[in-house]
């Protein structure tokens, strides 16, 4: 699907896989509404790219009353958004011993991980239903079998349930929502022992992007798209 002249909000955009999922789709031409916790941090992104329309926003997603603000500002600014990647996120430290882990934790990983992306799609796929077109991507992430991120792992199973869920809501409205698991990343929440670059989430995070085909409530794998 050609997304040229189409809008695009992207939370989590000033680093790692944000920042290249946003230079990826700027190539495509589409026009971008980069998030971070503040303006400062996507300045210099915003400055590289070019041929396409850019506009930063700021919230910190630590705090669930800002969801509903983001989506608002980015609809908007963009005059109605077609594109929704909810790419933002915090990893929770690694507990060897596992069953410690306090339930501040836990409290975090939920408001970032699964309240605030589901509050940003409840806000904006209303809208994206009304002018029947639509593309919402969540991040996921496919740790498994590791209680020692069993904080993070399981706000991200939570986002998984929601959008699982709501796959038969959508059809036939133009509307899919789909989630991208990135695959282990050298990113700061992945870490330097990652095997993966973060370039190498491209190509395949845009897949979800670009179907042609309204398919919802699909899990795609980004490093099965690696040129």
């Amino acid at each position: 699907m050609n997304i040229k002249n189409k809008w695009a909000l992207i939370t989590g955009a000033s680093r790692g896989i944000g920042k290249e999922i946003s230079k990826a789709m700027a190539a495509e031409g589409c026009n971008l509404i980069l998030h971070s916790r503040s303006i400062e941090h996507t300045k210099a992104l915003a400055e590289e790219l070019k041929g396409v329309k850019v506009f930063q926003i700021e919230g910190d997603l630590s705090d669930v009353s800002v969801a509903e603000k983001i989506a608002d500002e980015a609809e908007k600014l963009s005059g109605g958004l077609d594109i929704l990647y909810n790419n933002a996120a915090i990893m929770t430290k690694y507990r060897t011993e596992y069953y410690t882990a306090p339930a501040d934790e836990y409290e975090i990983s939920f408001k970032v991980n699964t309240i605030v992306p589901i509050l940003i799609c409840n806000r904006i796929i209303p809208k994206m239903i009304k002018r029947g077109f639509g593309r919402v991507i969540n991040v996921t992430s496919g740790i498994k079998d590791e209680p020692e991120l069993t904080p993070y792992a399981i706000s991200k199973a939570a986002l998984d349930k929601y959008v699982f869920d709501m796959e038969k809501k959508l059809e036939g409205t133009g509307v899919c929502m789909n989630l991208m698991d990135p695959g282990w990343l050298r990113t700061d929440l992945g870490g330097d022992k990652a095997p993966n670059a973060v370039e190498s989430v491209i190509p395949g995070a845009l897949v979800p992007v670009l179907l042609d085909e309204a398919v919802s409530g699909k899990l795609f794998h980004a490093q099965d798209y690696r040129k």
